[in-house]
């Protein structure tokens, strides 16, 4: 008796743990799990299924070649780093094509689709960075900062969310805050 493939889609370190191990049944799972956003991605785009296959195909072999060479590390989702790479990937061929009418400079189309999601993964880790400085922050601080900077919230509200006397005082305030936030993202590996 023949044990079941699980359709489901894989965790991210069920993927890489399956690549070091060289497991086909993981890959199986993972070609099957995102393909469909990919296909979306190129029929959106002047594609066909089978430039999907094709380009998600590629994007398969960059991942398993990054974390066999080891220098692939879980800072985003395996989602978001396929859809990238994907992304990368068309784009190119677009290009090469002549096909995409709009201006490609737009989509970095210079740069190689593994240095892409290199730029992608420091973006992450720079943003795992920042929460991390946001949490070591503190209070009043943290809520300041995230109320005006993600909330987009202006400074009258928070200064009366927080009992300042004007609004130039929430202001010095959040100024103060942020350069403790600059410190604390600075000082962290």
């Amino acid at each position: 008796m023949s044990k079941a493939i699980n359709n489901s889609a894989p965790t991210d370190s069920e993927v890489v743990f399956g690549i070091l191990n060289n497991s086909e049944t993981i890959l199986k799972r993972l070609y099957t799990a995102y393909f469909p956003m990919i296909l979306q991605l190129i029929i959106n785009n002047n594609g066909t299924a089978d430039d999907a296959k094709d380009v998600y195909q590629e994007a398969i072999i960059v991942l398993y070649n990054k974390v066999k060479s080891g220098k692939f590390e879980l800072s985003s989702k395996l989602k978001t780093f396929l859809y990238s790479v994907c992304r990368k990937l068309w784009l190119k061929r677009l290009n090469q094509m002549s096909r995409y009418a709009g201006d490609i400079k737009d989509f970095e189309e210079h740069v190689p689709a593994e240095e892409d999601v290199d730029l992608h993964t420091e973006r992450d880790m720079q943003f795992t960075r920042m929460k991390g400085a946001l949490e070591l922050l503190g209070e009043p601080c943290k809520t300041i900062i995230e109320d005006f900077y993600i909330h987009d919230q202006s400074m009258q509200e928070i200064c009366e969310k927080f009992g300042y006397t004007n609004a130039d005082n929430a202001k010095t305030q959040k100024y103060k805050c942020l350069q403790r936030l600059k410190k604390l993202f600075f000082q962290q590996p």
